[in-house]
């Protein structure tokens, strides 16, 4: 959420910063609604002290036997009551509206980064890997032979609908594999401390984040009230929600393999063959929480853990920066880690990285407590996969298959397969 006294100062900053994400002339919105407010609350204010004053002298008139004085005090302090509660009311319902208002409104993204529509202006600023040069036309990973008994679209279709699979076999045991394996990284060389969370939250955690009230279609909500997180993001973010920490408390670094609930309402039609978008997946998240001054460094610090985990694997991918067409919705500014896949000839996203600044803090009122003293400042939040586990058993199968139809598998996950270093085109682990 934005300041309202940074859109009072700098109008025309705050247009511009939203102009870059397609909006035009929002500050003349907020401040018609936050002057009303304002005026709301010094109209109660000012009934109130009428109304201090009159009831101040009612006891007088009484005393003085001055009947009409009296008669005519006690009338006006009962008319200033009920005017009171007419402003409170309007005050409250103007800042419920302003509220509303600033909760809908994306972050001001930093000035680094590119303007654009869509992805395809994002800009690339490095590369790792050499995609590998097969000596047969790749596959799909739902078309490899070593895939077919582990991949079940269709039983998932009978259970759930479409965009569900059922893993089993060497394929499910991989999937288990790559996702402690990633823990097992972050927690013992990346320093980030492992934690298990809900997956169903209370509404007022997804305004945290951000996901409400704007994208509630995006998500699943349950008909006791409950969301399914998107992402562990929001349960790891909002640990901090309504807290006032000290300095030294930070940073927090956070890390969390979870299941991810996504309804995909505005992607009709893509990425329907495979498990490259699914309405349940899971993904190892990473979130920091930290001091003000320390979050550009640190988004630096999660691109590379990010990163780290590709390059382990042997994975070919490319960062890039996302423009401001393509950037999301709480992010000032979004790395996303795009990793080949040759059986679609083409880079993918497998993680994204953003630095939000203060704007998800403000939503969950999360401060620190400077060391030197002084006024309390909101907290920097960020947040990026570490990665997403089903897209990491795509890019692995893909870039692993063989023509005999069988996968090679990446050395740092044979001791999470008992040692096994591939699979055959039946489906087995050897």
């Amino acid at each position: 959420m934005h300041d309202i006294r940074l859109i009072r100062d700098n109008p025309e900053a705050f247009d511009t910063g939203m102009a870059r994400r397609g909006l035009s002339g929002v500050s003349g919105e907020v401040l018609a609604l936050d002057e009303d407010r304002r005026a709301a609350i010094l109209a109660a204010e000012t009934a109130q002290a009428e109304a201090n004053k009159a009831a101040k002298s009612v006891g007088a008139a009484k005393a003085s036997g001055d009947e009409d004085e009296f008669n005519r005090l006690r009338a006006l302090v009962a008319e200033k009551k009920q005017e009171i509660a007419a402003l409170n009311d309007q005050a409250k319902a103007k800042d419920a509206a302003l509220t509303e208002l600033l909760m809908g409104l994306p972050n001001l993204m930093y000035d680094d980064v590119p303007d654009g529509e869509d992805e395809e202006d994002n800009v690339e600023i490095r590369r790792w890997g050499t995609p590998r040069e097969f000596t047969f036309a790749p596959k799909e990973h739902y078309d490899l032979p070593a895939t077919q008994d582990g991949l079940d679209f269709e039983t998932a279709a009978k259970l759930s609908g479409s965009r569900f699979v059922v893993l089993s076999g060497a394929i499910a045991r991989l999937h288990r594999g790559l996702a402690q394996f990633m823990l097992d990284v972050h927690t013992t060389e990346n320093g980030l401390t492992e934690t298990w969370t809900p997956v169903l939250v209370r509404e007022e955690m997804m305004y945290g984040t951000g996901q409400l009230p704007k994208f509630g279609e995006d998500s699943y909500k349950t008909t006791d009230g409950w969301w399914m997180i998107p992402t562990s993001e929001v349960t790891l973010t909002n640990i901090v929600n309504g807290l006032t920490v000290e300095e030294g408390y930070l940073p927090r670094r956070y890390v969390a393999h979870s299941q991810c609930f996504r309804s995909e309402a505005g992607s009709a039609g893509r990425d329907t063959a495979g498990m490259l978008r699914q309405h349940q997946f899971e993904k190892v998240e990473m979130v920091s929480v930290t001091k003000p001054d320390e979050s550009e460094a640190e988004h630096a610090r999660m691109t590379r853990c990010a990163e780290d985990i590709l390059e382990r694997l042997g994975l070919p991918y490319r960062t890039v920066v996302l423009c401001a067409g393509d950037i999301g919705f709480g992010a000032r500014r979004t790395h996303d880690i795009e990793v080949w896949l040759p059986g679609q000839n083409t880079y993918r996203e497998i993680s994204s990285v953003s630095t939000c600044g203060d704007f998800q803090a403000r939503r969950m009122n999360a401060r620190m407590k400077p060391a030197e003293g002084g006024k309390p400042q909101f907290l920097h939040t960020l947040n990026g996969s570490g990665l997403a586990v089903g897209r990491t058993l795509i890019a692995v199968l893909e870039n692993g298959q063989e023509e005999d139809g069988s996968v090679t598998l990446p050395a740092c996950l044979h001791p999470y397969l008992g040692g096994k270093t591939r699979i055959t085109a039946e489906g087995q682990l050897v």
